[in-house]
Formats: C-alpha cells, structure tokens, sequence
C-alpha cells in the first residue's frame, strides 16, 4: 500500500517531478497531482439499489519541447507514485514530446502572469463526510418517503439518491508557479412516478451545496419531487403555433448555458459559433447581462464554479461576457488566446491528460425585477417550460429546436400540463426576443439563469 502523502509532501512531489521534467530535456513542464473521495448511494422503494464509495489519486504531466517552429507538446498520466512509475510518467512524456508536430502557439503562459486568490473561497467542508454511510442512505431514504407519502397517485419511485465528494488538487510548473485548491461537494434528489387513469409520469428535484449544512432538508426535496410530478399528469399536446415561451430557470439555465459556447475562444478561432467576428456588437437585447465569475465566495448565492486559479495556473477572474446586450468578452485559455492575438481570461480547465480546455466559472444571467408569477401572468397564451430533450443547438447558425414539456398559459395562468411537442428558434434572435426575466435567480450548480420569456418561438405539435 503506497504511503498516505500530506499536503506538503504532495505538493513537493509535484514540484520534485517538474524538476525531472526539466532535467529529462522539457524545455518547460507542468504537473498536476489530484485526489479526492467519492460516495453515492440510490435507494428505491426504501432499499439500497447502488452504493459506490471510492478514493482515487492521480499525477498527470505535461512537458514542451522548444524547437525553431514553435513547441512541441505531449503528456502523461499516471495512479502510480512509486520512484519507478513517476520514471515512467516522465520518460514517456519526453519521449510523446519528441514525435509530435510543432506548434507556434502551444507552450506556458508567460511568468508574470500566474497567480491565484489567497484567503478562503468557501471552497471546501469536511462536514459532507461527518455522517456515517447508514445516514447518508436514511437521507435519500427520507427525500424518497417524503415524495411518496405527498399524494396517493404517487405508488413508484425512480428512487433516491445521496451523492458526497471531496477534491484536492495541486497544480506546479516550470515558471515558478504552485497552487493548492481543496473542494467538497454534497447532493440529495428525489425522483418520483405518478399514474393516473390517463398514464404515468415521473419528475424529480434536487439540492447540492458545498457543505452538508446547507443541504435543503430531505422532507423539501422529496414534496418538491411530488409536486413536480404530480403537475405533469394528463399531459396533453397543443397545435402547431408561434406563441410567447416562458422558461423555468432549469431550463433558462441551459439556453444561456449557450452563450458560452459560442462565446468559447475554441469556436471562436475555429469559425464554429455565430459570435465570431462579434465583439462590441449588439448580440442580445439591452436587458441582457451575462457574467462568468470565478471569484465568488461560496455561498447562499453561488460559488459552485469558484476556484482560486485555473487550469494553467492564472487567477481566476469577473469576466462580463455580454453587458447590456453588447457581446464584450470571449472566455479563453492561453492557447485559443494566442491563436486570437488576445489575452487568456483566466478560463483554463484542466484534466490529468491532454491540454488544456475552456471551462467557465460561475456562469448566470443577472436577475430582472420581476416576480416568476408576474412574468407568466402577462402572458395570455403561451407555454411554460419545464423540461427539454434532445440536443438541437447548431453553435454555427444558433439555430434551435427541442422536444419540450411543460405547462400551458392561459389568461396569466398555469392551465394544464403539455408534452410530445417541439420548440424551436434561432438564438440569435432569441437573445435579442427575451422581453422579461425573473428576480428568482438560484445557484444550484456552477450555471444559473432566472425565468425568462421569449417571444416569437415556434411550438411544434398537433
């Protein structure tokens, strides 16, 4: 059994390992060690059906070589830290490096530019492994009890679940950088089936936090589940029409969860997003106002995107991403920003293997001022969404279309339950065609969105 490692020790592991990178020839190299633990159980109908506990450790390397045409680039990962497999990690690295292309853009950023938060970011509580595993199950024994007892059409479940992790990770390169990030996680769901005499449906609800105490109470979760649930039965489909379309904020979530892809620097330097070529130009209506933010303290408002430094080592940052409704950033890594002649936005996401990606922080739309009740009771026809299927978003054209579900508006009322139908748009004229927007903006991951409406949507059905 390989010896436990504190921190200190990692951390010169990490370093340890760049130093041999450098000594094998690397002209530069980078090294990230992660580890963390896992726990995950689904209960259904009161009984264990899965239960998962795990820990994992892992080094991932990547070194460049400089040669007259720009960097040559590979990388390694490994689970083994004996002496003989870290020889391995590095040899191999060196050796991938020295057969690939060159590349003009690949390579570190530049020294001055690393950095990270220091402080607490309310990133990390032990409280989610405080509880032993027989609570953990009477958890997702309890959302599931609550949201079959809520109603007597409510006989199946598609079970519970109590999901805990913690993440530890340390990032060290060449140019003098190191930083340590620790993370912890917990979630709770709840996923209900009710039948009537016109058929079955099922709907779920959930909450997650950094810390155990700010889980939502299992009795809220599994009613909120039922509630859902119950909701959807003797669903029906309506006729073919354009008409306003409301958006719960899980849904509203997704929609402007697009505008970072189009606004990723990948696609903007590939020519694959409908932003490209758009900076400084209006992409929204002037009520819109999208932000990526990774420096949020984790708390009741958000922080589940939060780090203090991203995947290559630079501080994460407060990026507006659209003010106003002017497109005023793209979100880059080091990589896509050089290809674009721009700076990195801090936006680096990194695995163990591979290079670098673009990752966002905390990613929202900044609330409106009106109520989810009065949005939807402006509208005299039209249809609340609350559940999408499908994955029929062309960044390239911004065209949309989804199978939908959700409830229809009549008279500024939740009328009756709607399914089997197709919404379908162009996010281009979308983000210009959102005339309200919700106060009820809820972090419940590292994306968020309010209610809004969309006018001008097709509607798909009979």
């Amino acid at each position: 059994m390989e010896p436990v490692l504190k921190s200190a020790d990692l951390q010169q592991l990490a370093s340890d390992i760049v130093a041999r990178a450098t000594k094998a020839g690397a002209s530069d190299a980078e090294v990230v060690i992660s580890e963390g633990d896992e726990f995950s159980v689904q209960v259904r109908l009161g009984q264990v059906e899965t239960l998962k506990e795990s820990g994992s450790r892992a080094i991932g390397l990547r070194v460049f070589l400089h040669s007259a045409g720009g960097q040559r680039t590979a990388s390694t990962s490994s689970s083994d830290f004996s002496a003989e497999g870290i020889e391995r990690l590095v040899s191999g690295a060196v050796t991938l490096a020295k057969i690939t292309s060159e590349d003009p853009f690949a390579g570190l950023p530049e020294r001055e530019a690393f950095g990270q938060f220091s402080g607490d970011l309310g990133l990390y509580f032990d409280d989610v492994y405080s509880l032993p595993a027989a609570e953990r199950i009477e958890l997702a024994r309890r959302a599931e009890a609550a949201a079959m007892a809520a109603d007597t059409r409510i006989q199946n479940s598609d079970g519970a679940s109590f999901d805990a992790a913690t993440g530890h990770k340390i990032l060290a390169n060449s140019r003098g950088f190191i930083g340590e990030k620790r993370s912890s996680y917990c979630g709770l769901s709840a996923m209900p089936i009710a039948q009537d005499a016109n058929g079955m449906q099922r709907d779920y609800w959930y909450s997650s936090a950094r810390t155990l105490s700010r889980l939502e109470s299992p009795e809220s979760i599994g009613a909120e589940a039922a509630r859902r649930t119950l909701r959807r039965l003797g669903a029906r489909r309506v006729a073919t029409q354009k008409a306003s379309i409301v958006f719960a904020p899980e849904i509203a979530r997704s929609i402007i969860g697009n505008v970072f892809e189009a606004a990723n620097g990948d696609s903007i330097y590939r020519s694959a997003s409908f932003f490209a070529g758009m900076l400084g130009e209006q992409v929204a209506g002037e009520n819109i106002t999208v932000v990526d933010d990774g420096t949020m303290v984790f708390n009741a408002v958000g922080g589940f995107g939060t780090t203090p430094f991203d995947g290559e080592g630079l501080p994460t940052r407060r990026t507006v991403v659209i003010e106003k409704g002017v497109l005023k950033n793209y979100l880059m890594n080091t990589y896509t920003a050089r290809k674009l002649n721009m700076h990195s936005t801090g936006n680096a996401s990194r695995g163990l293997a591979g290079n670098p990606g673009i990752g966002a922080g905390n990613f929202y739309l900044q609330a409106g001022a009106l109520t989810p009740e009065a949005l939807i009771g402006d509208v005299q026809q039209g249809l609340y969404v609350t559940q999408t299927m499908g994955f029929g978003v062309n960044l390239v054209t911004g065209d949309y279309s989804q199978g939908a579900s959700g409830l229809w508006i009549e008279n500024g009322e939740l009328a009756y339950p709607v399914e089997e139908i197709t919404i379908a748009g162009n996010l281009r004229e979308m983000y210009r065609n959102i005339v309200a927007i919700g106060n009820d903006l809820v972090f419940r991951g590292p994306a968020a969105a309010p209610t809004i409406r969309v006018e001008g949507m097709m509607i798909a059905g009979e």
